[in-house]
């Protein structure tokens, strides 16, 4: 497995779905992005630590870590390392005080979420890269502005609660998807990265992988 260092750009509303977030992870000294759609929660979870913020009570995700932490147990790495009908899949690398290494399998929000409490790296494999990346060229990221990330959602429960209807960023509804060609979904799909709209060209990117067949996994 060739791995390649992710690193966090930010978090923004999902278009597509209520309550959802769009999880972007970019390529450390690369252009490509790939974006994740994440529950609320656990954007909350993620958005949480990466702002500091100190809860009144603790989060099922410090939970978990102070209860590895008391144990001697630490995460030293998060692997996203498969992706299979549009969903990724993750795993924690731990470790404990005798040397021991354990992999545990986590849905990718949840890996992230710890992976940004233990400051540990979280890397992915060229083929994901390949074949879920989105491109983004170096004109583009000018205009996007040096070290600018898309906001974090507030750490409430309110963030849970979009009031976006269920559609994507060209205005067709996901059913829509399945009447296009091959080539609007493409041109579709290099729209919504020249406008930044990641979690919209995830959509066009899924359509495309799904006809391709098994051999696209």
């Amino acid at each position: 497995m060739e791995k390649i260092k992710l690193e966090i750009i930010g978090l923004s509303f999902s278009q597509t779905q209520t309550g959802a977030y769009a999880l972007i992870l970019g390529e450390e000294n690369g252009q490509r992005r790939l974006p994740i759609i994440i529950g609320g929660f656990e954007a909350q979870a993620i958005a949480v630590e990466l702002e500091h913020m100190q809860p009144t009570r603790p989060l099922t995700h410090d939970l978990f870590r102070n209860f590895a932490i008391e144990f001697n147990i630490s995460i030293d790495e998060v692997i996203v390392y498969n992706l299979k009908e549009g969903i990724f899949f993750s795993k924690l690398v731990c470790s404990n005080e005798a040397g021991e290494v354990r992999e545990i399998d986590a849905r990718t929000s949840d890996a992230i979420a710890m992976a940004v409490r233990f400051n540990c790296p979280i890397y992915t494999d060229e083929s994901i890269l390949s074949q879920a990346g989105m491109i983004l060229d170096e004109n583009e990221e000018g205009e996007a502005g040096e070290g600018e990330k898309p906001a974090l959602p507030e750490a409430t429960s309110d963030t849970a609660k979009s009031k976006t209807p269920a559609r994507i960023a060209s205005g067709r509804s996901e059913s829509d998807l399945s009447t296009l060609s091959e080539e609007d979904l493409k041109n579709s799909l290099v729209r919504a990265i020249d406008d930044e709209d990641y979690e919209a060209a995830s959509r066009f990117r899924d359509e495309l992988n799904r006809r391709k067949g098994p051999e696209a996994s």
